[in-house]
């Protein structure tokens, strides 16, 4: 198509589901994007996409919750006959930081992981260490770099907090910690970078 923009599914706000690409192709809802040394997600992943106007003017506004229903439940239907692995559910500023924000902040993680799908991480204990953001050049950079490499963003692990770190970790704080997205790595956010990390290299 001359958009070059595409999705498998698309589901509207009041639950409605539509297939618009077959599953066996291709179908352009990533872009440029990567995770854990993947960097071709269109061909590696298929594609859902919300009808979601909630940041319109700045305003934040809640999934409907027959949105979410549809969702979990077509969830179910393709985790199960592609025996994934239901904690590989992904949103698209996941695999690409800085360029794509969505399902955004409002999105009710939580929820889904309850439901079965994602990985989500309840009572981290919250180090006591200083935070970390743009220019720092602390020891504490390099293995919170690595960890984020590891956990599956494509980070170098330069030891300076540079402005490939901050879309790093503000992509990071949207999906796991999106009271407050800042590009800071603050020690909650550390604390859940290293938590998340060792559940998700869990077998």
């Amino acid at each position: 198509p001359q958009a070059k923009v595409s999705a498998h599914y698309l589901i509207r706000r009041d639950g409605q589901s539509f297939q618009l690409v077959d599953e066996a192709d291709r179908a352009w809802h990533a872009g440029v994007s990567y995770w854990r040394g993947q960097t071709d997600m269109n061909s590696a992943s298929i594609g859902i996409e919300l009808d979601y106007d909630g940041h319109v003017g700045g305003a934040v506004a809640a999934f409907p919750e027959a949105q979410m229903e549809a969702l979990m439940a077509l969830l179910q239907d393709i985790v199960g006959r592609h025996g994934l692995d239901p904690r590989n559910i992904l949103g698209h500023s996941d695999i690409a930081p800085g360029r794509k924000i969505d399902p955004g902040a409002a999105f009710d993680w939580p929820a889904l992981h309850k439901a079965g799908f994602g990985l989500w991480c309840d009572d981290v204990t919250i180090e006591d260490v200083p935070s970390l953001e743009m220019g720092s050049g602390d020891k504490a950079v390099a293995p919170l770099q690595k960890a984020l490499a590891a956990f599956g963003y494509q980070l170098a692990a330069s030891g300076i907090y540079d402005e490939a770190t901050a879309t790093v970790v503000t992509a990071f704080q949207r999906h796991f910690r999106p009271a407050k997205v800042d590009g800071i790595a603050d020690a909650q956010t550390q604390s859940l970078i290293y938590a998340y990390c060792r559940a998700a290299l869990k077998s």
